[in-house]
């Protein structure tokens, strides 16, 4: 259903604006709210899509790609203006919780009027129809100086656009539509007037910004849904929807980001997360990088690893008792005190008992590999410097005073139920889920560890992550061909670099189709 639209729009739009307006532009910015939650820019629609659909690989897959020029120098801006939270029962499960945002887009089409009007009544109408599954229902009217839709579904939902001279306003919220509508006729306090947002750079790919507010409301949302998902403790559940929010609220205050295409043909995307001084401070002294990197390291990471994270600190036990003590100050003393208690948590994946004392008994450089999605089977590598402490730190189940089993030169142990082993090799300790570990000695024994292409993202940042997303790129293919079966065996790969200065965390990721693909890949399978 969503493929089969979204290639229907874009090959739409390429057919009916290609005849420009006489009219002034007008600049999107201007015609949302400045207490928008959350907001996302283009200055160039085109611009956009051909940048995450031009990698060489993704071509060679595609085939036939609709034609994406007619579309450039289409501005589309969308703000979020509140999440609306429903309730869905699910036949023997509990109430699952679905966030909806309440949003307003804007675009400068460019356009005639009539061109305009055509393609929100027909081609957006049809759009709308096939997402809210059929039978919707259309009122048109001239309103407001322009014409005024609204689409209302059989199960009542809503979504509304007016159209005025070249641009196109769309919503599902009629109170933001009007609010929207109000603007573009007469003016009024909008997000442009936002210094981070007039920051933007046209000649960027995309933008996006994130208020205080929206921080908070995403935190709850985070929350609950990391609550739900770590199982069916109310105690956990309840520790965590209420500690989350405290320490996000507290601690962020905004967020940036900014989209660019790179030389190589890949997407740069940069976040800004701001943080409050005194948190930003303290992280920007503790989390640092150290001397430089260990080769040795990379031999334990599988080639098909779904992500692997180097942490190259100067002082890895520092580094880990900054954030907790810093987490502490963001929460009142009862939640403070069981932080700490719940902090040992964290490590026990990794099948380790005392993080603080393992921390302090190997090398500062580490690796953390995961070998899912889901994050289920995951091993930390460590080039040991006082074994003793290393034995004292491992999780109770797993003894490593104990005489080994030996394989082939490797000493393992595993604890009593296999779930969680540990293999020691030379000086370095594998250690965490069991078939993770056996991953990682196998990639050391074979030599067959992940290529990594250092130069490619040279880096000084203390913790780099390398990865691999197999899903993304096929279903961007669907979602722009109609294909159902493209994309075969299609992966996008990425690069993310973490550092933290004065100002809060800056984080830079690089890939084949960018933040802007994945959102496209996401709204095609209907995430």
């Amino acid at each position: 259903m969503w493929p089969k639209s979204v290639a229907m729009l874009c090959l739409v739009l390429a057919a009916i604006f290609t005849s420009a307006c006489g009219s002034k532009p007008t600049d999107p910015r201007t015609v949302l709210p400045a207490d928008s939650l959350l907001y996302l820019e283009t200055a160039d629609l085109g611009r956009a899509l051909k940048a995450v659909t031009s990698g060489p690989e993704f071509q060679r897959r595609a085939g036939s790609l609709p034609n994406f020029s007619a579309m450039d120098g289409i501005s589309l801006s969308i703000a979020v203006t509140g999440f609306q939270t429903t309730e869905e029962p699910l036949p023997d499960q509990n109430l699952v919780l679905n966030f909806k945002p309440r949003f307003v887009a804007v675009a400068e089409t460019n356009a005639w009027n009539f061109q305009a009007l055509s393609f929100t009544e027909n081609q957006l109408g049809g759009f709308i129809n096939e997402v809210y599954g059929g039978e919707v229902g259309l009122v048109s009217e001239e309103k407001y100086g322009g014409r005024y839709f609204t689409w209302t579904a059989v199960d009542g939902r809503k979504a509304f656009a007016f159209v005025l001279g070249s641009v196109i306003i769309l919503g599902n919220d009629e109170p933001g539509m009007e609010n929207s509508v109000n603007m573009l006729r007469d003016g009024g306090d909008s997000i442009a007037s936002n210094p981070k947002v007039s920051a933007f750079s046209r000649d960027s790919l995309a933008s996006g910004y994130v208020s205080k507010d929206g921080v908070a409301q995403l935190a709850n949302i985070a929350a609950v849904s990391f609550a739900i998902d770590s199982g069916e403790n109310a105690d956990a559940m309840g520790f965590v929807a209420q500690v989350m929010p405290q320490i996000v609220r507290n601690s962020v205050t905004e967020a940036v980001w900014v989209s660019r295409k790179l030389p190589d043909e890949r997407v740069e995307d940069v976040y800004d997360v701001s943080l409050a001084p005194d948190t930003a401070g303290v992280l920007a002294e503790t989390i640092t990088a150290g001397s430089g990197t260990d080769p040795g390291l990379k031999r334990f990471v599988p080639a098909d690893a779904h992500s692997a994270t180097s942490y190259m600190l100067k002082d890895a036990r520092i580094a880990w008792r900054s954030v907790l003590l810093t987490t502490r100050t963001k929460v009142d003393d009862l939640y403070g005190n069981s932080l700490t208690a719940f902090s040992p948590a964290f490590f026990d994946p990794y099948g380790v008992g005392d993080g603080e004392v393992f921390l302090g008994s190997i090398e500062s450089t580490l690796q953390t590999v995961r070998m899912d999605p889901d994050g289920d089977e995951v091993a930390v590598i460590a080039r040991m410097k006082d074994r003793d402490g290393v034995r004292r730190s491992v999780a109770k189940g797993l003894d490593l005073s104990r005489p080994a089993a030996n394989t082939n030169g490797i000493d393992m142990w595993r604890t009593a139920d296999g779930e969680i082993s540990a293999a020691i090799v030379g000086d370095y300790i594998v250690i965490g889920e069991s078939a993770a570990v056996g991953k990682c000695v196998e990639a050391h024994k074979n030599n067959s560890a992940a290529a990594t292409d250092d130069a490619a993202f040279e880096s000084s940042a203390p913790i780099i992550t390398r990865g691999r997303d197999p899903d993304s790129g096929p279903a961007l293919l669907r979602a722009l061909t109609g294909d159902r079966n493209a994309g075969g065996e299609l992966v996008q790969g990425y690069s993310i670099e973490s550092r933290f200065d004065r100002n809060g965390l800056r984080r830079r990721t690089v890939s084949d189709l960018g933040l802007i693909g994945v959102i496209t890949a996401m709204a095609a399978s209907g995430s």
